[in-house]
């Protein structure tokens, strides 16, 4: 290796310079929306398209011309905010996200609208002075360097200012850190993000000017935004997503890295992109340790509202969903027969394959909550792989070479697949800390890297070709190389995808997928490891992008890996395909690719479809339709419900009956534990959150059968003890269960151990029902295999059956039957904390933690809860360790009480001796009895059964 020459490093420099304004670009509008702005580099395309025009067509002076280009810039990032940002303020980030990528393909729509320049294809990007300076023999300095040199640096200093010497400056990070109190102080978070938009356009379209000036062409505009916004994420990620020196110096680092990197490697031009991605990766890692991730549910994924009971026994009601996909799938089946064409058969298989595409996508982010825009990055390999497989491979191994017969094409396929399951599952490995933005960031950059480089390797190409043939010829006996008998295997292919991914989604598979998304942490509690879940949603979409990509190729017999299909835009067009059909849904793909793909195809002179199809439809879909096109299907749906209720007039008046008495059926059968065994043991148990120890030498044990009571002050350390038990946050000491040392325990294998826990909030898993947040919990008593259910193998059928009556089994005892397939995050916070205790009940844990059971209940459903605690107690068999403010409540149900203060033990032992320990008065309870008692008597044993309190508490 040798360094490059002087020439070299300069030109990097200032690349990097402009590569660092752009960071900051980002970093800007995260400090200020906590959103990652995917559009910072096309929202400057607008401002410097008419900037070449003012100046080149139609003669207007460069410094009259500049700023207007950038007040254009400044306005357009404006209109976005007023008109999408703001509109989906409250929205989860992902979502705004999403809408950046919008943004940004409706900017290149509208700069491929602008008159063109092509009659003026002799001149170059204006610059302010289009001579050099040369200050030594091998240093030459351009008039558009000079000006990157000029203006980049005053730019960043004037931003700096900017942001520590005026009022709206020092908002932004209130405003972002804590919008309500930022509200309060008379700060506008929303006009705050306005004036960054704004900023952002401007300093895009300033960089964009910049950049087209380097590169001199005027051609070349629409085709900057990919690697150039990789580079400037890359820069931002690196800057943690809040310095902007950072930003401005890793910039300038990575235009040093590209020149190095070129000059020794001259012969591998997409070598950059491959380190750039590693460096993201390690990047990302780093910053997902340091702060939370994005943690916020696909709330827009649409929700299907259950058929009232009343309503099941009509059959056009129980058939209402299937009618129009059966319909879709006779036209499927009849279109090819009535369009002779070749071409109009090839656009339809091409349809499909984006379809099965666009199902992994479903998979991985409507599902698992990662955000992937590298995903036909997936397509790609797989194509590439199957091409190879069906060619015959031959491998350089050390001195000797490895030859591979040719396979047949669906065993390239099939194989193809295969190997870009694993390939998603090592790059899901190295995100497995990160979710949603960060994540988004990461496979861009992989799939930026794929297209440079990966795809171009020697292994995939043609004997002498820089290309990728992929013939086919037979599949199972049956010729396909008819485009109609293709047509139809790809059909197929679809089908089966399609049954597989609908019957994944109705089993424990999809239920503890989207449970990890939704929260991890219960999910954990639950005994799920969110780790094997997050790496079977990587390795299953990879599978299905790998075959869908590879049937892709075969439609074509070939792999356009530079010109279509499998590209950076690809993958953000299959983003789009997926939200305008409908994310999380089964069946959105389908819609989404006859919308994007299809439409234009159909109509391809029209000038709106493109609009409709891709950033205009998408933008229109997130801010009116959140839950795509599969959601105005399921409102017209529910139109039909109502009417059919209607129709059959009000339900008959129920006489009230009496709640029978039930007795959980319990089906997992243990040895009691010795009676001088300790359930819980926490020995010497600390927690340091930097130089603060939250939790100080904390030793306590539960005894079998016990309720423990854990008292304090607020900040005394008792959620975070609770936390630390749960394995939920490292901790020294060691802490038993049941005489097993499980210190060392994920929370997931705490569960396991029959560790039973809660939370304060009561979260649980918003968009799953109660049932299904029950069989989540249920898994632990026997888990949904993957393989077996996409197979649709019988005993998969028995065992959701099972499940599903063990579920409605534990809602039935507690009282919740009415909320059967509500939506958690329908229900009231009551009702939730029933839920709760359903979920544990399903565990059959021998110890439960409940922190703060009672929190944000009502006076009546609070008392209710004493005798439900005693109840499940007993039928559990279990033990107990109780947080709780409300003193009534905790000193009538504990046995014994632990008092906590600034993460000590000061006091422990009987309710009543506890009550009155003059340390425990001083620091919590007080004297004043008025603060300790309440009107009202003290829970007692429940008498009523389960379902009588539950009825009054929610």
């Amino acid at each position: 290796m040798q360094m490059p020459t002087a020439q070299l490093l300069f030109d990097g420099a200032v690349t990097g310079l402009v590569i660092g304004l752009l960071a900051i670009s980002i970093v800007l509008v995260h400090r200020s929306t906590r959103v990652i702005n995917f559009a910072v580099a096309n929202m400057g395309l607008i401002g410097s398209a008419l900037f070449a025009l003012f100046v080149v067509r139609w003669g207007v002076p460069y410094w009259v011309a500049l700023p207007l280009s950038l007040i254009v810039g400044a306005a357009f990032g404006a209109l976005v905010d007023l008109t999408v940002i703001r509109r989906l303020f409250r929205a989860p980030r992902v979502i705004l996200l999403v809408a950046t990528i919008g943004v940004a393909q409706l900017a290149l729509t509208v700069v491929t609208g602008l008159p063109d320049l092509d009659d003026y294809s002799t001149e170059y990007y204006p610059v302010p002075w289009d001579g050099a300076w040369s200050p030594s023999s091998d240093l030459r300095i351009t008039g558009a360097q000079l000006s990157v040199l000029a203006t980049v640096p005053v730019v960043a200093l004037l931003l700096g200012l900017f942001l520590s010497r005026t009022v709206l400056g020092r908002t932004v990070r209130a405003s972002a850190s804590n919008p309500e109190l930022a509200r309060l102080q008379g700060i506008s978070p929303k006009a705050v993000s306005t004036a960054m938009w704004a900023l952002a356009g401007l300093v895009g379209t300033l960089c964009l000017i910049l950049i087209s000036a380097q590169n001199k062409s005027l051609n070349q505009l629409t085709t900057l935004g990919p690697t150039t916004l990789v580079r400037a994420l890359a820069a931002a990620v690196i800057a943690r997503m809040v310095s902007m020196r950072v930003a401005m110096l890793a910039g300038v680092l990575l235009g040093l890295l590209q020149s190095f990197i070129q000059f020794n490697w001259l012969d591998e031009p997409g070598l950059t992109d491959l380190v750039i991605f590693l460096l993201v990766l390690a990047a990302v890692f780093v910053v997902s340790r340091g702060r939370d991730a994005e943690t916020s549910a696909f709330s827009f994924a649409p929700k299907v509202r259950p058929v009232p009971e009343r309503l099941r026994d009509l059959w056009w009601i129980r058939h209402l969903e299937r009618v129009p996909f059966l319909l879709l799938g006779v036209l499927a089946l009849v279109l090819p027969l009535l369009v002779h064409q070749s071409s109009r058969q090839l656009l339809y298989t091409i349809i499909l394959g984006y379809a099965i595409c666009a199902a992994s996508v479903t998979i991985l982010t409507g599902w698992a909550g990662q955000l992937s825009l590298g995903q036909m990055a997936f397509a790609g390999l797989g194509a590439l792989t199957a091409a190879a497989l069906n060619r015959g491979l031959r491998i350089p191994l050390g001195g000797s070479t490895v030859s591979l017969n040719a396979l047949p094409f669906p065993v390239s396929v099939l194989i193809a697949s295969l190997v870009t399951a694993a390939i998603a599952a090592v790059v899901g490995a190295g995100a497995l800390r990160v979710r949603g933005l960060l994540l988004a960031v990461s496979t861009f950059a992989f799939g930026i890297a794929a297209e440079q480089f990966l795809y171009r390797r020697d292994l995939f190409q043609d004997e002498g070709a820089h290309t990728a043939s992929f013939p086919r010829s037979t599949a199972f006996g049956i010729d396909i190389t008819d485009q109609r008998s293709y047509y139809y295997l790809v059909l197929v292919v679809l089908a089966v995808v399609l049954a597989v991914v609908a019957r994944l989604r109705r089993s424990g598979v999809g239920r503890t997928t989207i449970g990890v998304r939704d929260n991890p942490w219960t999910a954990a509690a639950y005994t799920v490891r969110a780790t094997r879940v997050k790496l079977r949603a990587f390795a299953l979409a990879g599978g299905i992008a790998g075959l869908g990509g590879s049937l892709l190729a075969g439609a074509v017999q070939n792999v356009p890996y530079s010109d279509r299909y499998f590209l950076s835009a690809d993958s953000l067009a299959l983003v789009s395909i997926v939200v305008i059909g409908g994310l999380g849904s089964v069946y959105g793909p389908v819609l989404g690719a006859l919308w994007v793909i299809g439409l234009p195809a159909i109509f391809p002179d029209n000038d709106i479809v493109p609009l409709l199809t891709s950033s205009l439809g998408l933008l229109v879909l997130l801010l009116y339709f959140p839950g795509g096109l599969v959601q105005i299907g399921y409102s017209a749906r529910d139109v039909l419900l109502r009417a059919a209720e209607r129709r059959l007039g009000s339900p008959p008046a129920r006489a009230p009956q009496a709640a029978p008495a039930r007795v959980l059926s319990r089906t997992i059968e243990r040895e009691p534990l010795p009676a001088e065994l300790a359930v819980l043991r926490t020995t010497d148990l600390r927690v340091r959150f930097g130089g603060l120890t939250a939790v100080d030498g904390v030793s306590l044990q539960v005894k079998p059968g016990e309720i423990i009571g854990l008292i304090g002050t607020n900040g005394a350390g008792k959620s975070t003890l609770m936390n630390a038990i749960g394995g939920f946050l490292p901790a020294g000491g060691t802490v038993e269960l049941a005489g097993q040392d499980i210190t060392g325990a994920s929370p997931a294998a705490r569960a396991r151990a029959g560790l039973g826990r809660t939370f304060q909030t009561a979260t649980l898993f918003p968009e799953l029902t109660v049932r299904q947040t029950v069989q989540i919990a249920l898994e632990a008593r026997g888990r949904t295999g993957l393989l077996s259910t996409a197979l649709h193998l019988p005993h998969t059928f028995r065992h959701e059956r099972a499940q599903r009556a063990a579920a409605d089994d534990l809602i039935g005892f507690l009282g919740l039957g009415r909320y059967t397939d509500a939506f958690v995050a329908d229900l009231s916070t009551g009702t939730r904390r029933i839920v709760e205790l359903a979920g544990l009940l399903a565990l059959d844990a021998r110890l439960l933690c409940l922190d703060e059971p009672t929190a944000g209940v009502a006076q009546r459903e609070t008392e209710a809860f004493g005798p439900l605690i005693q109840e499940i107690r007993r039928e559990l068999d279990a033990a107990m360790l109780v947080i709780e403010h409300d003193m009534p409540l905790i000193m009538g149900i504990s046995d014994r009480v632990y008092c906590l203060e600034t993460g000590r033990v000061i006091a422990d032992g009987e309710p009543d001796q506890v009550r009155n320990d003059p340390k425990v008065i001083a620091s919590y309870l007080g004297t004043d009895e008025r603060a300790i008692s309440r009107s009202g008597s003290v829970p007692g044993p429940a008498a009523t059964g389960p379902e009588v309190i539950s009825a009054s508490s929610t």
